[in-house]
């Protein structure tokens, strides 16, 4: 059986915010980020992150930059702008707020309801 979790639907962009905002990062670096601070629960496949990289660029989130990686590869960087960590902090509430709500409900007895 597989230990790691589905990604929830919206819940990308949050990761993508999340791992920049901890420093400066190359596509594959996010990916490991992301494994990283998940206790490699969540797995990001390329073919999904990197699009996402691209909606967050356009949408002025993110920036972008080209530089060398630690294998001495041309990459680009991303980091976060500042439109980017408020909507970092926005989608953390909004997310803590659910994701509290959906715990609550979850661990409703019967005789509590």
């Amino acid at each position: 059986m597989n230990d790691q979790a589905q990604l929830l639907p919206g819940t990308l962009d949050l990761l993508i915010l999340r791992a920049v905002s901890l420093g400066p990062l190359h596509g594959y670096g996010i990916l490991l980020r992301i494994g990283q601070i998940s206790g490699n629960a969540l797995l990001i496949e390329q073919g999904a992150l990197y699009p996402g990289l691209f909606r967050l660029v356009r949408q002025g989130l993110l920036k972008a930059d080209w530089g060398t990686s630690e294998n001495n590869r041309r990459a680009k960087f991303y980091a976060l702008t500042a439109a980017g960590r408020k909507r970092l902090r926005e989608e953390t509430l909004s997310w803590n707020r659910l994701a509290g709500a959906i715990a609550a409900a979850l661990s409703q007895q019967p005789e509590e309801v």
